[in-house]
């Protein structure tokens, strides 16, 4: 645990003072709704006759929030708002010289450029060019050409005028950022949330934002401005140094937080990963206030800041229109000495004494004349301030975050290193009491689960269509001119997927905090590029492994799953044709995976054969169990599940055949004690089904042995056959009931007034379940047990008999859930309960991931209730004691808690009738049937050193986890504080690579072929000799500068190594089974070592060029891909030219 000394502090420690026994819960100044008292007062007073402070400094920042989506969406937006608030900022700009203004939302930026630009008005410019001069359009040669119609130098259009002022519009806007009055912040597509997303969609949204600012302004953005987002975690700061950004600024965090940093002059710091030692180069600053309004920026009296809002709108009526004041020759006295007072105390909270105080709010600046009455009115007063330096000490300006940071700097260099994050954020400033923003964690699951999903087959087509448009480019082979045009056809697609992709990371979005109609919009957005991805994916393959090219042209692959629709499940398609059928799999990721792969059929009989290994593989078939209109399962005698297991090499596409053959031991059996009345025909069934005996449930492999509980179907207790190690794990299902008009979209409250709720008991009558709502089925390849609590929940309990180490040790968790239509389970918030007997301490600990990225230990805060004990997850998350430890990993972003000794509880769906009172004014009723997907860990923690033939390895250990602190030496202990960081077992990384980044499953359609017969190739192999620890974030091809629906052919290459605990399950294969080699201090382990073999075959590679993250500055050139390099837990980019 880091110490409280003026260079470092931890926001655990931070926590543990705020939540102490001693701190009061409810400080005296809640119900002011202001942290600023009288020792606050008493310290400005002092400062402020101390002539030893330096000179006050205030940056004035103009901004207007616009959010690309809330109580509108986007299109609307932009066309209600954000297109007349950029078109006035562009002209009010040029005429008021000494306005600044600050852009973020970069997807808005592009949808006013795309209107303003003539190049993207389909304007055409032919031979010799134009430029523009007084009195319009002349002509060097040529001419120009528009909607096919040509001007020769004398003509005139009707447009003209029109195009001359988009041009001028465009060229303006780059004047002003060239300038420095019009500054870009973050330069993300959007303002993204920090809680729910994950790290691929975060830098992808970073990437597209950036490129397309340094493209079309020709700068990069410095700082980051980062407001909204409800709480603050460390990823999105160390992204954006990476990205070569100077400061970031946050507002959102706990108002005890806020208090405790202000009481201690502490407003800038470096934000360090949990794992760093390191001191980071960006420095971040928090706004000491509660939000970025105006009536919260210029001090700490809202009731005196309101009067400095000088919009006056005819017809708007609002409580700072019944305070507008405008200044005058007989106020500016009053007016400008009371605003200033409000600065002082703002640059009191800093011993730099330089305060950055916002001049905005939602949509503000549509109307011009708002830009002329702040402008005039508050130059009226820094006019006055300014002129009597003598008197007030002061220099007040309109400026930019930039300005800021770069006179903060100037004063003040001794900035503290902070490790930790700022969740769970809670507000105060509407009740006057604590209020949880821990329900949007979770809320509208079927989107968070959606966009994960969008994110894995956006990141499979980048990476097909880098390798192959590249591919088919330099085999100069002219029978693929016509797949060439095909793959460039899709790349529009594909970037508007990129973008569909990152406006939906935006903190009212991915979050589930807009009115129900956009997030439909969203929704859809997300469905219809998902669906464009796939089909780039399914030409992509059908150009490398269709060796006839007469075939590349006709739709002979087709992904296995199809969406139809927006608020539904994806459909698995069936199998036809099943002799000599094909399947093509594509391993996404960049090491080698043995999986379980599901087809669907209408025949048992079948078998199945890797070409690329030559040989037939364990498979498994079993019956379907369909989920019919009236609520009623069946277990199908026309539709079943063919399992088999599949080994991939790294980012390989392989064939497996499908062959007519019948072969009884590889059915399933199935226990069911009411299978007779299930069967959906009265044919002989190809299955046998037996009874199930008296008592629990045992399910067994090699490895585990579950003992599930008859009475529920669900799990009580796992046993680990390889050490001997029994652990109490019991799965409850329950909700809690939600505070009507507290418990909404963002905030999470339950009524403490009434009990849990038991949710499955109005699905049982009150009763045990009955023998007839359990199904096991069991064969070579999986057991499982299907529980139905239907319609409300359909859950199921997998493992696996398969020689992988982390598939045996695992347990995999389905659950289908359906709330039903409104108003059936109204004030619910669903929750999955893991109960354990891991000591995890009297005040128990968990651990959480951050955006799939880093990862963060929890202490329950036990003077607060569960709201302020839930924490977002990403990825995964678990608990843990000196013996054992049980992880959860989950394939979407959802809230978890470890609120009790030994549990690990997981928010799964929210209704709630109520708004919460923060924005959208509507409740969250739109609950979509869900199928929520996860991996549950049991694994042993060991606290022995390494034995003497691992200490190689030991050494290797400290170079590859010096910066984390977990050596295989580490012991647990509960409660201990220390400097541990502690990291995932080698099991839970990869089971969760392997749930967020699936196998992709085509079907080869030979029914339109005429011949009905397809050869496909064996296998593609897309690397070569990649390192198997180094995880492949995008392969991303980058747009052609002048029109960005083209590609190039130069990719983004971003690189993650992920690492893992030694302390837990398996130790990672460290050493090259190839050559033996032994890591030293100064070199990575072979396994994180690219090579001269490194490649991606057959391309060649022309240039490597190390760059920032998001590819706009470049830093160094490389001679090849042998001299990549990425650190542990680090993310890395590289521009690389085929």
């Amino acid at each position: 645990m880091l110490d409280l000394s003026p260079r470092s502090i931890s926001l655990e420690t931070m926590h543990e003072a705020i939540s102490s026994a001693s701190a009061p819960l409810f400080p005296s100044w809640l119900r002011s709704k202001e942290f600023w008292d009288k020792s606050f007062e008493d310290r400005y007073e002092k400062m402020k006759n101390d002539s030893r402070r330096p000179r006050l400094k205030v940056i004035v920042v103009p901004h207007s929030h616009n959010d690309p989506g809330w109580l509108k969406t986007f299109e609307q937006y932009f066309e209600w708002k954000t297109k007349n608030i950029i078109n006035n900022m562009v002209t009010k700009l040029h005429q008021l010289p000494n306005m600044t203004f600050i852009w973020s939302e970069i997807s808005f930026l592009n949808e006013w450029w795309e209107r303003s630009h003539p190049v993207k008005q389909k304007i055409a410019l032919v031979a010799g060019g134009w430029w523009l001069a007084a009195g319009g359009w002349r002509l060097v040669a040529g001419g120009w050409r528009l909607a096919g119609w040509r001007l020769s130098a004398g003509d005139r259009s009707p447009v003209e005028g029109l195009v001359t002022v988009a041009v001028v519009a465009c060229t303006a806007l780059k004047k002003l950022v060239k300038e420095g009055r019009l500054e870009i912040t973050s330069g993300g597509w959007v303002m993204p949330d920090e809680a729910c997303t994950h790290i691929y969609a975060l830098v992808d949204q970073f990437i597209e934002g950036h490129q397309w600012v340094k493209t079309n302004l020709g700068t990069v953005p410095r700082i980051g401005w980062s407001i909204d987002p409800f709480g603050h975690g460390p990823t999105v700061p160390h992204l954006l140094e990476l990205s070569g950004l100077e400061g970031a600024i946050i507002q959102r965090i706990h108002y005890a937080w806020k208090q405790w940093l202000a009481r201690r002059q502490i407003e800038e710091f470096h934000w360090a990963p949990g794992w760093s030692s390191r001191r980071p180069t960006l420095v971040v600053h928090n706004q000491p206030f509660d939000i970025y309004s105006i009536k919260s920026t210029c001090g700490p009296h809202p009731a005196v800041c309101l009067g400095y809002d000088f919009r006056k709108i005819p017809g708007e009526y609002s409580e700072y229109t019944a305070k507008y004041e405008e200044i005058t020759d007989q106020n500016v006295q009053s007016r400008a000495r009371t605003l200033l007072e409000e600065y002082e105390r703002v640059g009191s909270l800093t011993p730099h004494n330089v305060a950055l105080v916002p001049l905005g709010d939602d949509f503000r600046y549509e109307h011009a004349s708002e830009f002329d009455a702040q402008y005039n009115n508050y130059m009226k007063m820094f006019n006055y301030i300014n002129d009597r330096k003598d008197i007030f000490n002061a220099d007040v300006s309109f400026g930019t975050p930039l300005d800021y940071f770069n006179a903060m700097k100037e004063r003040h260099d001794n900035i503290p290193v902070l490790k930790g994050d700022f969740f769970v954020y809670s507000d105060i400033f509407s009740e006057g009491k604590p209020a949880y923003w821990s329900g949007y964690f979770t809320t509208r699951p079927y989107l968070k689960i959606l966009t994960r999903q969008f994110e894995h087959h956006l990141r499979t087509a980048e990476i097909l269509f880098t390798l192959v448009s590249n591919y088919v480019s330099q085999s100069k082979n002219k029978k693929l001119i016509a797949s060439e045009k095909r793959l460039e056809k899709h790349y529009e697609q594909l970037v508007t997927a990129r973008r569909n992709l990152g406006l939906f990371q935006h903190h009212d979005a991915i979050t589930g905090t807009s009115k129900s109609t956009v997030m439909t919009d969203y929704g859809t957005k997300l469905l219809t590029s998902l669906y464009h991805c796939i089909r780039l994916q399914e030409t992509a393959l059908t150009t490398l492994m269709l060796p006839d090219e007469s075939l590349h042209s006709q739709s002979v692959l087709q992904s296995q799953m199809e969406w139809e629709s927006y608020g539904k499940q994806p459909r698995q398609l069936q199998v036809s044709h099943v002799d000599k059928n094909q399947v093509i799999l594509f391993n996404p990721l960049t090491e080698e995976r043995t999986d379980v792969i599901s087809l669907r059929s209408n025949t048992t009989n079948i078998r199945v054969y890797d070409t690329r290994r030559k040989e037939y593989v364990q498979y498994q078939i079993m019956p379907n169990i369909e989920i019919r209109e009236n609520k009623k399962f069946v277990i199908s005698d026309m539709n079943f599940d063919i399992l088999f297991v599949a080994t991939l090499p790294a980012l390989t596409a392989v064939t497996f055949r499908l062959e007519d053959h019948s072969n009884i031991s590889q059915h399933a059996v199935v226990f069911c004690n009411s299978c007779d009345h299930r069967a959906t025909s009265q044919r002989p069934s190809n299955f046998a089904y037996k009874k199930m005996m008296p008592g629990d449930i045992q399910l067994e492999n090699s490895v585990l042995k579950l003992l599930i509980d008859r009475n529920s179907g669900l799990l009580r207790q796992l046993y680990r056959k390889d050490i001997r190690k029994r652990n109490v794990v019991e799965i409850q299902f329950g909700a809690y009931q939600s505070a009507q008009r507290h418990s909404g979209a963002y905030l999470f409250m339950p009524d403490y007034d009434s009990p849990e709720k038991n949710v499955l008991n109005s699905y049982t009558n009150g009763e045990s379940l009955q023998d007839d709502n359990i199904v096991i089925i069991s064969g070579p390849v999986s057991t499982e047990i299907t529980t139905f609590y239907l319609p409300f929940l359909v859950h199921t309990l997998r493992i696996y008999n398969v020689d992988d180490p982390a598939l045996l040790r695992a347990v995999q968790i389905e659950n289908i859930v359906d709330f039903e239509s409104p108003p059936k389970n109204r004030e619910t918030e669903l929750f999955m309960r893991f109960q354990t007997n891991i000591q995890n301490g009297e005040v128990p600990e968990f651990y959480t991931d951050q955006n799939g990225f880093q990862y963060q230990k929890r202490v329950k805060v036990d003077k607060l209730g569960i709201e302020a004990n839930y924490y977002p997850i990403t990825t995964m998350a678990w608990l843990q004691d000196e013996e054992s430890r049980l992880t959860v990993v989950t394939d979407h972003a959802q809230g978890a808690s470890g609120f009790e000794p030994g549990r690990l509880e997981l928010m799964m769906d929210r209704r709630t009738l109520y708004d919460d009172h923060r924005g959208i004014g509507e409740g969250v009723v739109d609950n979509k049937p869900t199928v929520f997907r996860n991996w549950l860990l049991v694994e042993p923690t060991t606290s022995t050193p390494p034995d003497s033939s691992d200490r190689a390895n030991t050494a290797r250990d400290k170079r590859d986890a010096h910066v984390s602190g977990v050596l295989s030496e580490r012991h647990f202990r509960p409660g201990q504080v220390g400097n541990e960081y502690e990291l995932p077992s080698l099991a839970a990384g990869k089971l969760s690579r392997h749930l967020n980044y699936p196998v992709n499953v085509y079907l080869v359609d030979s029914s339109e072929v005429e011949g009905g017969d397809v050869v496909t190739r064996h296998e593609h192999v897309f690397v070569q000799d990649f390192p198997r620890d180094i995880h492949l974030l995008t392969l991303r091809t980058l747009s052609d500068p002048a029109l960005d629906q083209l590609p190039t052919d130069t990719a983004l290459l971003v690189l993650h190594r992920p690492a893992h605990s030694c302390s837990v399950g398996e130790r990672p294969p460290y050493s090259s089974p190839s050559t033996g080699d032994t890591p030293t201090p100064r070199s990575p382990p072979a396994s994180a070592r690219f090579t001269r073999a490194t490649r991606f075959p057959p391309l060649r590679v022309s240039n490597v060029t190390s760059v920032s993250l998001t590819g706009v500055v470049e830093r160094r050139v490389l001679t090849g891909l042998q001299d990549l390099h990425v650190e542990p837990l680090e993310i890395k980019t590289y521009k690389i030219r085929f």
